[in-house]
């Protein structure tokens, strides 16, 4: 039997279900000692590089990959690969 557009679920229904999204600008891993001894202005050194892609989640799965943009003084990302997509 072939899937076709008469025999999908009407997805409309999902399409207002809200979803977590979040961006990983990457990781570092401290002791607590120096954790403890962050204040305001501190510098916290990320495992990327600045120019290296950021992952985007959704629901806690990888979903894209993309680069940090500033648009009208707010941060947003710039989707560049959809993960598992074919090209």
């Amino acid at each position: 039997m072939s899937t076709t557009t008469e025999t999908l679920p009407n997805l409309s229904l999902l399409l207002d279900v809200g979803v977590k999204v979040a961006v990983e600008l990457g990781g570092c891993q401290m002791p607590m000692r120096e954790v403890l001894q962050l204040a305001a202005g501190s510098v916290v050194q990320l495992d990327k590089a600045s120019d290296a892609p950021v992952d985007l989640y959704v629901s806690g799965k990888l979903f894209a990959r993309g680069e940090v943009v500033v648009v009208d003084g707010r941060i947003g990302v710039r989707v560049t690969e959809l993960v598992g997509a074919k090209t």
